[in-house]
């Protein structure tokens, strides 16, 4: 890990198109318009990257009853898409200025409260609703030289536990709804501020580990 390595990115100006696209973009990641009807569907990834088709009886391309290399190899196979699409969106976001938008309106938010810099924030968003999304999202944002390596492992922090909370929460968690005595949105904020929790954990040993090394390096 290398905290003091410095990025040389030159920023864009934040403009009014990139804040447009960076707030279809939030819309798109966000899982809100993932029940909803005609075409503002479009706004919803889930809905873009749709669903493989059925075999005869045995479900998808994969079949049923796979085992070993092989259905894991078909498993990461059919995880090509959720990939593509979604560094193909955050292309057209950027294309537009979204990220330099994001950059500049949540750098001081995701600064003070993780450490991390804006460049983050549609990954973090992508990550709440399909963590296929917000990993790879995460590695382009490191392979471009927008984060470095402890501000991923720190956003990393972030997006394990709990990961694709709002997908996750309101399918699997569904079944618990009628037996919560709070509010829906109590649990979800919980697993929130937890998340937020671990990142800064993550963010305290990374600091830990550089201050370590770099008292190391002095006493040589």
């Amino acid at each position: 890990m290398n905290n003091e390595k410095k990025l040389d990115v030159q920023i864009p100006e934040a403009t009014i198109k990139g804040y447009i696209a960076l707030i279809i973009a939030i819309l798109i990641f966000s899982g809100i318009f993932e029940k909803a009807t005609g075409p503002i569907q479009v706004l919803d990834f889930t809905t873009l990257i749709g669903k493989f088709g059925t075999i005869a009886e045995s479900g998808n391309f994969r079949g049923s009853g796979g085992s070993g290399a092989r259905d894991g190899f078909l498993f990461a196979f059919s995880l090509a898409p959720t990939t593509m699409a979604a560094l193909g969106i955050v292309e057209v976001v950027e294309s537009f200025g979204g990220l330099a938008a994001g950059a500049k309106l949540l750098n001081p938010i995701m600064r003070r409260i993780m450490g991390i810099p804006g460049f983050t924030s549609l990954a973090l968003v992508a990550s709440l609703s399909s963590s296929d999304a917000g990993a790879a999202m995460t590695k382009d944002l490191v392979d471009n030289g927008l984060i470095t390596e402890d501000e991923r492992d720190i956003f990393v922090g972030f997006q394990f536990p709990g990961s694709a909370t709002i997908t996750n929460y309101f399918s699997s968690g569904s079944a618990l709804f009628p037996y919560i005595v709070t509010s829906v949105g109590v649990p979800l904020l919980v697993i929130f501020v937890l998340k937020i929790l671990a990142a800064n954990i993550i963010r305290m040993l990374v600091k830990r580990s550089n201050s370590k090394m770099k008292g190391e390096v002095a006493n040589v």
